[in-house]
């Protein structure tokens, strides 16, 4: 026996030292998910007007820094110049509602996060619907692209319990300089 003893020794330490070179068993720290890549830009308060009503060009202008002024649904058209523009949704990106008989002057939104190719979670200002008052910031809100093409030019807003009726949209206008549309 004692002559198989030192063998024995070597082939347990052959076995030992190859087992080194195998894969280690998950750990519960390597089954968690990679952290999250950053996010968009913080959401920055702005204050209200004097008698505590928020709008949504000044406030959308405020938080992304693009410098566009008028009616909600003319910054479609005024961004052609400054601003890349499309039908991508982005975090930080603003979304330019078209002016209907229900949004006269159209609306602007804040992406705050893409969930997915057909929904994404937006900032805004001054979005009412029944049992909620205008002029107020709403957090995260869901949107949903519900256009045909999956172009984000029909979309729906969450409204507190259900999703509100379609609204068209414009498309995109990205923060940054000069682009064309994407």
């Amino acid at each position: 026996m004692r002559a198989r003893a030192p063998g024995l020794l070597w082939g347990l330490l052959l076995v030992l030292l190859l087992a080194g070179c195998a894969e280690r068993a998950p750990t519960p720290a390597s089954l968690a998910p990679p952290p999250a890549p950053p996010g968009p830009p913080p959401v920055v308060l702005i204050p209200p007007t004097p008698d505590g009503f928020m709008y949504c060009v000044p406030y959308a202008r405020e938080v992304t820094g693009i410098e566009l002024f008028g009616d909600a649904w003319t910054w479609w058209q005024a961004a052609a110049d400054s601003y890349a523009r499309g039908s991508a949704p982005a975090a930080g990106a603003i979304l330019v509602f078209q002016r209907t008989d229900r949004l006269q002057s159209g609306h602007v939104s804040v992406v705050t996060q893409v969930v997915s190719a057909r929904e994404i979670r937006v900032t805004h200002a001054n979005w009412g619907y029944a049992g909620k008052a205008r002029g107020q910031v709403d957090r995260d809100v869901p949107v949903i692209d519900v256009s045909p093409n999956n172009d984000w030019s029909e979309v729906r807003v969450w409204n507190g319990g259900s999703y509100g009726r379609e609204y068209p949209a414009y498309g995109f206008v990205y923060p940054g300089g000069p682009g064309q549309a994407v």
